[in-house]
């Protein structure tokens, strides 16, 4: 096979795998507020938005699968990667804290994804416009949810208010890394099919600002910021979780579900 097809059909797998990557890894720390979000509503909510997530994982997975020269299942892939193997980007792996942390990461998440799955839909992969166009009418709602929390707690009590702030502060460092470009992306966005995630920072950055000064927040001005999730350097925890999440395919090889 050319090499130069070779590069290509490898930096297509590795970014499929990053999308996917990113959705497991969020959905898995959404599910561990069932059953402990602040009220019952809020826990089918909460679960509801991991689920969406998790399906477009395991949409992501299955092209993946399909674009893997070693034949991995998509559960392979969930199920069987080490921590370094994985490619999430790290605000995805950072542990919920309270729930104004959860809904101060999601708030700025949804409002990222909006505006990138709007891109994606328009990518020169079918599979990959169709993966974005499906998961970009779940954002829709992901958004209108997380900003009317950020409102709510924001412009709400002083201990609310204090909390959502913290949260912010705590998260901001790791905010760039969304809107820097992998190996894989360089090497594909000739071709039309992923996005310039670059571009996206002015509208998100717009949409931001008006929803934080709405609810009266700040916008952390902090100079710090992490990176390497795409390169398999992650926080700690992330270990933590894939144990968690991948114990039973381990203790059990070869399950399906």
């Amino acid at each position: 096979m050319n090499e130069a097809i070779k590069t290509e059909q490898s930096a297509l797998l590795n970014f499929v795998l990053a999308e996917a990557d990113d959705a497991l890894i969020l959905g898995q720390r959404l599910i561990e507020w069932c059953y402990s979000a602040p009220y019952l509503e809020e826990d089918l909510a909460i679960s509801n938005v991991c689920l969406d997530y998790l399906g477009r994982a395991n949409n992501f997975y299955e092209y993946a699968s399909e674009l893997d020269t070693r034949k991995r299942s998509a559960d392979q892939l969930a199920m069987l990667r080490d921590s370094r193997e994985f490619s999430n980007l790290l605000i995805h792996e950072l542990p919920i804290g309270d729930f104004a942390f959860t809904m101060a990461r999601q708030f700025v998440l949804d409002v990222f994804y909006v505006e990138y799955l709007a891109v994606l839909m328009d990518s020169t992969d079918d599979r990959i416009a169709g993966i974005a166009a499906k998961s970009a009418k779940e954002c829709d709602y992901h958004l209108r949810r997380s900003r009317e929390w950020i409102l709510r707690l924001g412009d709400g009590t002083e201990e609310s208010h204090t909390r959502l702030q913290n949260g912010l502060n705590e998260l901001w460092g790791y905010i760039p890394e969304l809107f820097m470009q992998s190996e894989a992306e360089k090497q594909l966005m000739a071709q039309g099919v992923c996005a310039d995630r670059a571009a996206l920072q002015p509208a998100w950055d717009a949409c931001v600002n008006e929803v934080l000064e709405q609810a009266t927040l700040t916008r952390p001005d902090v100079s710090w910021k992490v990176s390497g999730g795409r390169e398999g350097i992650h926080t700690e925890t992330h270990g933590y979780l894939l144990a968690d999440m991948q114990f039973l395919q381990r203790a059990y090889p070869g399950q399906q579900w």
